[in-house]
């Protein structure tokens, strides 16, 4: 972490008055870093679009399924997490070096909150490395250049971007930071990705006035996606089984797991 990163100058851009999607998120899993505005925003979503604690959590879960998949069965021992959030109860570094003590890992996020909370998320075992850009989704290619830091873009790596891509609100926007990150690695390495839906199949149609509340109401802005538009994320990659699915039932640890309405799914770059 540069000088110019400190967790320090955080709250010169803290802004407790307006709900963030960080903090409401936090919320949502049973977090306590968060304030009364994301509380109340929180609950006015929450009743508006009851499901959204159950996606919170099954967006979480497969978070520590695909880590555990990777770095287990698959070898991956470098993760850039983009969109990081705030930290919680494991989160990718710990899962991932829990199975590979020599992994490394790049946190990337821009809320000043987590920029305080970031000296969580440098905790490392002694083979491994962690560390925090403080760096906006919307710039792939200062993410890519300072990961470099840490990371070795001659060897395979899981680029995690969890929940991430519904707050760049325009679909060729989006791809293109797909695009760019993913033209960064080598072959061999992965896209982990989750995204809401507003398909009615999985039950997302109510992610459209929730949405639309939020925007009035909270920030960043956020969008829903076709399954359509999520699987354009993954062109010129190859998804692994099942494929673009609900993010619960992505190699589940259960025989039926709950339909959500927010995609996950992991690919491969050939």
């Amino acid at each position: 972490m540069s000088d110019s990163d400190t967790p320090a100058e955080g709250p010169t851009r803290l802004n407790t008055g307006v709900a963030h999607n960080a903090r409401v998120w936090n919320y949502w899993i049973g977090g306590k870093d968060n304030y009364e505005i994301d509380q109340r925003v929180g609950e006015h979503v929450a009743g508006m679009f009851p499901v959204i604690r159950e996606v919170a959590r099954a967006d979480r879960d497969f978070l520590g399924r695909a880590v555990r998949f990777l770095a287990g069965e698959l070898g991956v021992r470098q993760f850039l997490d983009i969109g990081t959030g705030l930290p919680t109860v494991d989160n990718t570094h710990e899962i991932a070096q829990r199975v590979a003590p020599d992994a490394r890992i790049v946190y990337v996020d821009n809320d000043p909150l987590v920029l305080i909370h970031a000296r969580t998320l440098l905790t490392s075992t002694p083979e491994g490395v962690t560390d925090y850009i403080d760096a906006d989704a919307h710039d792939p290619a200062t993410i890519v250049q300072r990961a470099a830091a840490t990371l070795d873009f001659e060897r395979p790596v899981a680029v995690m971007m969890l929940g991430i891509l519904n707050f760049v609100l325009d679909t060729e926007a989006a791809r293109e930071v797909v695009r760019n990150v993913m033209a960064a690695v080598p072959s061999g390495s992965f896209l982990v990705l989750t995204h809401p839906t507003f398909d009615a199949d999985l039950g997302g149609e109510g992610n459209v006035p929730a949405m639309e509340f939020w925007n009035e109401n909270a920030t960043p802005p956020i969008t829903a996606r076709s399954r359509g538009d999520v699987a354009a994320f993954f062109e010129g990659l190859d998804l692994l089984d099942p494929g673009l699915v609900p993010c619960s039932q992505w190699r589940p640890d259960s025989d039926s797991p709950a339909v959500v309405p927010q995609f996950g799914a992991v690919a491969v770059k050939p």
